[in-house]
């Protein structure tokens, strides 16, 4: 019974750091999706209220091209 219980994977890591750790990276990806959100609205912003209209070409084409 005592097989069951035994680690074969090897050493561990000693002390609880898996704690901290996880919640620094939950705390990276947080500010990283803040960062990239404000970008984004900013580019937004800066877009023209209309685009030109698809019907109307911006240059004369012939038919033969």
């Amino acid at each position: 019974m005592d097989g069951i219980a035994q680690n074969i994977f090897g050493d561990t890591r000693s002390g609880s750091l898996a704690g901290p750790l996880g919640l620094l990276i939950i705390v990276l990806l947080a500010i990283g999706t803040v960062l990239l959100i404000r970008n984004m609205n900013k580019r937004i912003k800066r877009l023209p209220e209309r685009f030109p209209s698809q019907d109307e070409p911006d240059s004369p084409q012939s038919p033969g091209n």
